[in-house]
Parts: C-alpha cells; structure tokens; sequence
C-alpha cells in the first residue's frame, strides 16, 4: 500500500520544494503539472504530482497491489474500503498540495495532514468489517527480499484494531495524518478541498497552530457558496 518511507534516508528538502515542488517519493514528478489522462485519482489531473501511468493500478477493483505493497494480506478489501484507501493513496502519491505537509526529517514523507472528522469517520465506518495486521502501515510490516510486505500478527478486523475513526487516522499512517478541531480547514479528499487548501496555504494559517474563529468563517462562508454553485451545476446538468 502507502510506502511514505520509500526513501527514509533522503536529506531535509528546501523551502521551494516544500511549497512549489512535489514530495521525494519513488513515483512522484518534481513538479506538478496537468495529467488529463489518469485512470484514477482525477481529483488531481488539472496538476499532479504523479503520471498518469501509476493511476492504471488503481483502475481496476480490487486492487490486488500498488508498486510492492499488496492490498489483500489479510483478505480483499470491500469495496468501501477500497474507495477510501484509494482516496489516501492518490492524495499522497498526486495531490499537488501534499509536499505543504512534508516531513521535517524524510522528503518522501507527510506529516500531520489535517483530516475532517467526518472523512475519519466515514472512512472507519467503510473499513471496520474488513481486516488488517498491521496498526501503523508505515512500520508494521515485514517485508521480505523482493521489497513485498509480509502480515508479522495474526488479521483482526479494523473495528478491533482502531477504537474508532479518529484513532484509525492518527494512527494508521504514523505521523502522516491528524484530525482537525475545524469542520472546514481540514481535507475530505473531494472537491471541497480547494476551499481549505486556500486558507490551509494562507500566510496566517501557515504562522500560526491554531485555528482563528475568523478563518474559520470564512472558509465556511466560501464553502457554503461552492456547495451551492456545485448543487447549481447539478440542475443545470439535469
């Protein structure tokens, strides 16, 4: 699945990299630029940090492995399941935004990416009748030879693993992901991003660690009004 530490040893990368550049990973572009023929992951094609040739393996369900690391030690994923790790895999391979979270120490690296509450949820609900033996993806794997992950603990079910969606979060990647306090400046992996990404990339939201209650509303009040133009294209496609 995610190999955030494909490249664990890389040195610290520059600031331009952090906000214009793409992440160190082993299928990542330097730079985003548009992919107009992804098979998966088009949330990103306008610009995205991967080809469009990674995405084939995600385009056909189930998805048995990505690059090495297979889906299915501990059974195939539901097809719930499936949609919402699609939705993390693409984020950290093609999100042009990605490299805003890059780990301090590891270019190839996210660390605490701000998740909305209900997307941990919604994903733990997809996922808690499906089964894992791993609590942190990142390190609790074997891998043998051939660079393939290995099951080292029995498969429990997720809802046995992870308490609920918030821990599944905070956990499931290491230091990658957190829950945000926001309802707003947080990512859900769809279309509303572009809304948080905005005030997620302000200089006042880059300066400080807490959320101000007038970020706050404003990201609701632009939120609001692209849920509506988004209901409005719907009619209009009606």
């Amino acid at each position: 699945m995610l190999r955030f530490a494909v490249t664990i040893f890389a040195v610290i990368t520059s600031s331009t990299c952090q906000k214009y550049g793409c992440l160190e990973g082993d299928t990542h572009k330097l730079k985003p630029s548009p992919e107009p023929d992804m098979h998966e992951c088009t949330l990103y094609s306008e610009s995205s940090c991967c080809y469009a040739n990674f995405t084939e393996q995600l385009a056909h369900s189930p998805v048995i492995k990505v690059n090495n690391s297979y889906w299915n030690r501990c059974g195939q994923l539901s097809k719930s399941c499936e949609d919402f790790t699609k939705k993390i895999e693409c984020f950290y391979r093609c999100s042009p935004h990605a490299a805003r979270w890059i780990h301090p120490s590891y270019t190839a690296a996210i660390q605490s990416v701000p998740l909305c509450k209900s997307f941990c949820d919604d994903w733990f609900e997809a996922c808690k009748d499906d089964s894992t033996c791993v609590h942190n993806w990142l390190t609790d794997w074997e891998w043998n030879e051939s660079g393939e992950n290995r099951c080292k603990n029995k498969c429990i079910p997720y809802s046995e693993m992870y308490a609920n969606g918030t821990d599944m979060c905070q956990n499931m990647w290491g230091e990658s992901f957190k829950v945000s306090e926001s309802s707003c400046l947080c990512l859900q992996m769809n279309k509303k991003d572009m809304m948080a990404v905005k005030h997620l990339l302000s200089e006042s939201s880059e300066e400080s660690s807490s959320i101000s209650s007038s970020e706050e509303q404003a990201c609701q009040k632009k939120l609001l009004k692209f849920e509506k133009m988004q209901g409005e294209e719907r009619e209009e496609a009606r």
